[in-house]
Formats: C-alpha cells, sequence, structure tokens
C-alpha cells in the first residue's frame, strides 16, 4: 500500500464487515414454520446446521455478499472509489469472492485464511411476500482481527463505515474500535449501520455507547432504532438518536426514509418499485447510495433519493448486488426528477 499524505483521501468510503458468499433459495413459509427457522431476519448457525438448511434447498444462485461488502459494491457500481476489509480463507468460495470484490471495482487487500474455518456463507431464504431469511455460518469472518485493520486504507479514505454484524463475534467491538479511532485520528468520518434487529437485540446498551462515542453517521431501519432504545414510538426515538450522532439516516421500507441532522428532519419517499422480488440487500444498498451521495457533496436529502433509487433497483431482481450499472440509472432518475445529476 502506498504511503499517503494525512491530508489526502484516495477512497471514498473504506468498508469493514463479514465476507459473505450469499446462497439464495426461494422457499415458501411453510418451509421455515417446519423447522422452526425465524423469518425476517439474520440468523447465526455453525457449520452443521447450516448444512442441514443446504441439504433441503434448491439453490437459485450463490453470489458473494456481506452486508459492507453489498455497500461498497453498490457505491463503486455508482461511479465511486470504495475499498474493503474483510477474511476470507483461500478456498474456492474465497477465491470467488476476491476476484467478484475485485471485478465490482473494490479494492481488497486483507490477507486470506490458509487454515481453519472455510470462507462463511449466508443461506439466504426467500418467500413468496419476497422477504428474506438469512441464515449464517461465520466460518473465516471470525478470524478477523484489529491486526487486519489497515490504517493507511483507513487515512486513505473519506468515510470509514462498519456493519452491525461485526458485533456478533467475541473481538468485533474491539475491530471496530480501533478502525474507528484511527480514522478519528485523520479527522476522517465513521458510518455505522444496525444491520439487523438480531444485532442490536441484547446488546443495546453496548451499541449505544460505541454510537455515542465513535459514529458520525448512523444507518438502521425503524425496527432496528426503536429496538435500540428499547421503544415502541418511532417518533420518539428519533428524537432520542438526534444528539448522538451527526447524521442519522433511517430507512421504513415503502414508507421511504428520514434523515436527523441536528434539529432537522427530512423526509423523503420510497422509490416506487413495480414488482418487488428479494428485499435483500435493500438497506446496503440504500447506504451506498446515500454515502456516495455525501461524498459527492450532496444535499442530504438527494443523498436520500439516491439511496432509494439503489435500493429499488436491488429489490427488482434476486441477489444483493446491482444488476446495471447505477451510476447511469441515477443520473437519468435525478434530471427526471429536476435535479442536477
Amino acid at each position: 500500500m502506498i504511503q499517503r499524505s494525512e491530508n489526502v483521501t484516495y477512497y471514498d468510503v473504506v468498508g469493514i464487515g463479514n465476507a459473505i458468499i450469499d446462497v439464495l433459495a426461494k422457499v415458501g413459509d411453510r418451509f421455515l414454520t417446519e423447522r422452526n427457522l425465524p423469518k425476517s431476519c439474520m440468523t447465526l448457525l455453525n457449520a452443521q446446521d447450516a448444512g442441514k438448511i443446504y441439504a433441503d434447498i434448491v439453490p437459485e444462485r450463490e453470489v458473494p455478499g456481506g452486508s459492507a461488502a453489498n455497500t461498497v459494491a453498490g457505491l463503486a457500481s455508482l461511479g465511486g472509489a470504495p475499498a474493503f476489509i474483510g477474511k476470507v480463507h483461500d478456498d474456492e468460495l474465497g477465491q470467488e469472492f476476491t476476484r467478484d470484490i475485485g471485478a465490482a471495482g473494490v479494492d481488497f487487500f486483507t490477507p486470506p485464511l490458509n487454515e481453519g474455518p472455510v470462507t462463511g456463507r449466508s443461506i439466504v431464504l426467500v418467500t413468496p411476500d419476497a422477504m428474506r431469511s438469512m441464515f449464517t455460518y461465520l466460518g473465516a469472518n471470525t478470524h478477523l482481527s484489529a491486526d487486519d485493520i489497515d490504517e493507511n486504507v483507513i487515512k486513505a479514505s473519506r468515510i470509514t463505515y462498519l456493519e452491525g454484524y461485526l458485533l456478533d463475534y467475541e473481538h468485533g467491538l474491539e475491530i471496530c474500535q480501533k478502525a474507528a479511532q484511527i480514522a478519528h485520528d485523520y479527522n476522517r468520518q465513521v458510518a455505522f449501520s444496525l444491520s439487523d434487529i438480531s444485532c442490536v437485540n441484547g446488546k443495546e446498551d453496548i451499541i449505544l455507547q460505541f454510537i455515542k462515542d465513535n459514529v458520525d453517521i448512523l444507518f438502521a431501519n425503524d425496527a432496528e432504532l426503536c429496538a435500540l432504545f428499547k421503544g415502541e414510538d418511532f417518533y420518539k426515538c428519533l428524537d432520542l438518536i438526534k444528539p448522538e450522532v451527526e447524521i442519522a439516516a433511517i430507512t421504513r421500507g415503502e414508507k421511504g426514509s428520514v434523515i436527523v441532522n441536528g434539529r432537522t428532519k427530512t423526509f423523503v419517499e420510497a422509490e416506487k418499485v413495480d414488482n418487488v422480488v428479494d428485499t435483500t440487500g435493500a438497506g446496503d444498498l440504500f447506504a451506498a447510495g446515500f454515502l456516495y451521495g455525501l461524498t459527492q457533496g450532496r444535499s442530504l436529502g438527494t443523498c436520500a433519493i439516491i439511496g432509494s433509487i439503489a435500493a429499488a433497483e436491488v429489490i427488482s431482481h434476486y441477489g444483493a448486488r446491482p444488476e446495471v450499472a447505477l451510476r447511469g440509472l441515477v443520473r437519468n432518475k435525478l434530471i427526471s426528477y429536476g435535479k442536477r445529476a
């Protein structure tokens, strides 16, 4: 890695998170109920339990995924310059992940494991209502450590983006704290996603303290935000997050999003989608669009619109990565809305 000046950035965003291969399959609701599998959230599994589910499905596709990895891949599709830090094994799936994220336009330098757990994978079960239920074996991701946090990459990035799934393993908080400290040492911003309600439940106090101490930009959906404050009143929770971060970008599905910045709340409508196929990656791509807009100096409202356009594209097909070049799609949409492309 080339040494760079403290005042020069090369990357718009570096994402730090789990490197995952997504195994996508269509199932009925009965498939979940017969196996007592929770719906519409992420559940961690050991290798044996993941193997049992895998044996009972007919995979539609196997594609590289992971929340922060999806976000930086989306940002690259928008024309941004991203990097990624995550851990794979030097096995077939790990090599596939490395090839794919590089082909997407994302720099990825983290050394792979040569022994120990295999590359992580997530079985994504999509029901007829387009909701996704994820069953994840972390594998090699559990060997990501604070030593893998490359100071030069963070120094070279305008924003360091951390996924909440990191907190699902023992030293995840240490990883997040180290990355945030380096970013702030070089006057860079730190963004953090709550990722999934399963990441929040039981860790509310730890996460809230981390946000207070380290986070400039928070991403969450409405359920995750309410879980963080152990409340049911969404608008009250919006007021509670206001003093804790500079910007909070809260998604609400078909109700759109709310951007909180100090005393200002900006409500943005959701992008219309004719046929919702698979909601996997919606939050990841919203974050991609929002962060891209932010690094390009756009208003917070326009950042949310770009995020909504990116999210709408990804839920119109299976998989959590865009299937068209988002840069052209967003440009045409913004022009049609009378905004600067």
